[in-house]
């Protein structure tokens, strides 16, 4: 017998997700870097082989070398693929093998020419605007491979030569210089956020006080109308319309407020989890709290419970992240004068995973790699940039993942994938 018309719709609409969240993968800054470097890789691999072995013959090459090192920059490629496990392996390998080994075993078999060290310092400067713990280890680990390398073909006299030594210190110097100068990069920023969560709370509070007032009063209107006699009923009607919309603006606003509080509490507090988190609870919460302008809005939103899950987290700071998600869909919404929001919370899924999708303004692929980037707003005037950024640094403190899938005037698909327990 045949599934009824909506069963078979609600499992085609599925299907399509799965395939939208198949071939969509994250755009974001690790894998534009592991996309620039395969690419530069791929390239310049055989071309600077062709430069040294014909045009500036050196005294040492190898083709095989070469060609390992194209075989690893080409399969960085197919990064959008990678899970971030994979994309983590992934660099670990390659970094290690392209800038450390290969760069210092050339240098050494080539009896530190000038040509090779400036080449080695060069790569060490690029393999150290990665991740400083990434950068460290892959240098240790090609560094040591690359001189038993060298060793192991009898140019182990050569790795305590002058021209090899003098390298040491200006190379040790640079890595210095570079890890001193992103550390003092993050500093900034995190000043800068702290100074915005300081600002944020300041203004919050100084709202709180005359919006509560606002809302006592509208109260006491409220109830007055319902004891006061109004012989025109349209009056009536248009008093209570004005109260009630004033009434919801403060609501609104007062959402608001607990919003930028939670957020300025959450740039400047520990965000490693110290609890179980049940992500039906906080779905929950947050479709109580959220302060809907309507019910038509309210009916807008679709939670589908698939199989609620646990996750180690803190359970304020997820209501944070899913207000601003909600906040952000019904923007999409209302600026396409379309589209609904729908909630899937799908703990059968390997990882675990709450999908929150809308089908209003979607997001332009020009701005897909920027939506996560701190203080960025799109458009300009639609915020301060700091809600993806502070869902992002959120899930990753707790070994979790956010992405989105999108196509412009269509739909935006927000994946938040939890470790498995």
């Amino acid at each position: 017998m045949r599934p009824p018309l909506l069963e078979r719709w609600k499992r085609r609409q599925n299907g399509l997700l799965q395939s939208l969240l198949l071939y969509h993968g994250r755009e974001d800054h690790a894998t534009v870097r592991v996309l620039l470097l395969a690419g530069i890789g791929t390239v310049g691999m055989p071309l600077y082989y062709v430069i040294w072995q014909d045009f500036f013959p050196q005294e040492y090459e190898s083709l095989p070398l070469r060609m390992l090192g194209i075989l690893l920059c080409a399969i960085g490629l197919f990064a959008r693929q990678f899970t971030r496990q994979m994309l983590n392996l992934y660099l670990l390998v390659a970094l290690s093998y392209i800038f450390p080994f290969f760069f210092t075993f050339m240098f050494v078999m080539n009896h530190g020419s000038g040509v090779w060290g400036e080449s080695l310092l060069i790569g060490l400067v690029v393999l150290f605007h990665f991740d400083t713990a990434l950068a460290l280890r892959a240098y240790a680990i090609g560094t040591v491979l690359a001189c038993t390398a060298a060793a192991a073909l009898g140019a182990g006299q050569e790795l305590l030569s002058q021209a090899v030594l003098q390298q040491l210190p200006i190379h040790w110097f640079t890595i210095a210089v570079l890890s001193v100068a992103k550390i003092s990069r993050h500093v900034l920023a995190q000043e800068k956020l702290a100074g915005m969560g300081a600002g944020l709370a300041t203004v919050a509070h100084e709202l709180r006080t005359p919006l509560t007032s606002v809302d006592a009063n509208v109260r006491g209107l409220l109830r007055m109308m319902v004891e006061v006699q109004v012989h025109n009923k349209d009056d009536r009607l248009t008093i209570i319309d004005a109260l009630a919309r004033i009434q919801f603006e403060v609501r609104h606003m007062n959402h608001m407020i607990d919003l930028f509080l939670l957020s300025a509490t959450a740039v400047r507090q520990n965000l490693h989890p110290v609890e179980t988190v049940s992500m039906e609870s906080v779905v929950e919460a947050v479709l109580k709290r959220y302060p809907f302008s309507s019910q038509k809005q309210q009916k807008m939103v679709r939670l589908e419970l698939r199989h609620n899950f646990q996750f180690p987290g803190q359970s304020e700071l997820a209501v944070v992240v899913l207000l601003n998600l909600m906040r952000n869909a019904l923007r999409a919404v209302q600026r396409a004068g379309k589209g609904r929001v729908r909630i899937v919370v799908d703990g059968s899924h390997a990882p675990p995973r709450l999908l929150f999708i809308d089908t209003g303004c979607g997001i332009a692929a020009s701005h897909m790699s920027l939506i996560f980037r701190r203080f960025y707003s799109h458009p300009p005037h639609n915020g301060a940039g700091i809600g993806l950024a502070l869902c992002q640094e959120i899930m990753d403190a707790w070994g979790a993942r956010i992405r989105c899938v999108s196509r412009e005037s269509a739909y935006a698909i927000f994946v938040l994938e939890f470790p498995a327990r």
